[in-house]
C-alpha cells in the first residue's frame, strides 16, 4: 500500500488526549485502507472536538440539533476522489470525533478509550470510502463486520478490550 498521510488536529480542551492516541488513529486509517485494498496514496484529516463543537457541525450539515460521536465528510463519490496536485494523493475527506462522546461511550460499552477512538475512526473511514449503514439492515451488517474485522487485525477485538 502507498503512503497514507493522516493530519490530526486537537480542537478541544475538555479531555486530555492520552499518549499514543494519534498513532492509533493513523494505524486505524491505514488498516481500513489495507482491508479495503485501497492501494493509492491518500490523505485524511482527523479533528478532535468537544460535544458543543460537534453539535454545531451536526446541526449545520445534517440538520440534527444534537451532539454525536463522529461525523464523516467524504470528498469522493463512487471511488472517485480529488487529488492533491503536489503529491497525487487521493483526498478522502474529514473525520470529526467528539472526544467527550468517546469517553462516555467507552465507559457505557465497557471497553477502553483507545478501542472507542479506533472504532470511531474505522467507522468514519468506511464512510469516507462510500459505506453507509443508514437505510438498510444489510448495509449496516456489512459495515459492522468490516469494522470488527479491522479492529481484530489491529489487536482491538471486543474480547481483548472489554473491561472485566
Amino acid at each position: 500500500m502507498e503512503k497514507v498521510k493522516v493530519t490530526i488536529m486537537n480542537k478541544q480542551r475538555a479531555i486530555k488526549i492520552p499518549t499514543g492516541i494519534r498513532m492509533l488513529i493513523r494505524r486505524a486509517c491505514t488498516a481500513v485502507l489495507a482491508e479495503e485494498g485501497f492501494l493509492e496514496p491518500a490523505e485524511v484529516d482527523v479533528s478532535f472536538v468537544d460535544d458543543k463543537q460537534i453539535k454545531e457541525l451536526n446541526a449545520e450539515f445534517r440538520n440534527i440539533d444534537a451532539s454525536t460521536d463522529v461525523l464523516s465528510f467524504p470528498l469522493g463519490e463512487d471511488g472517485v476522489y480529488d487529488e492533491n496536485p503536489a503529491t497525487k494523493a487521493k483526498l478522502l475527506g474529514d473525520v470529526i470525533i467528539s472526544v467527550e462522546h468517546a469517553v462516555r461511550q467507552a465507559e457505557e460499552y465497557g471497553h477502553s478509550f483507545q478501542r472507542e477512538m479506533a472504532f470511531l475512526t474505522v467507522h468514519s473511514m468506511l464512510h469516507l470510502l462510500g459505506y453507509d449503514h443508514v437505510g438498510s439492515q444489510k448495509d449496516s451488517e456489512i459495515m459492522r463486520e468490516k469494522e470488527e474485522s479491522v479492529l481484530i487485525k489491529m489487536g482491538l477485538s471486543r474480547e481483548v478490550t472489554f473491561t472485566e
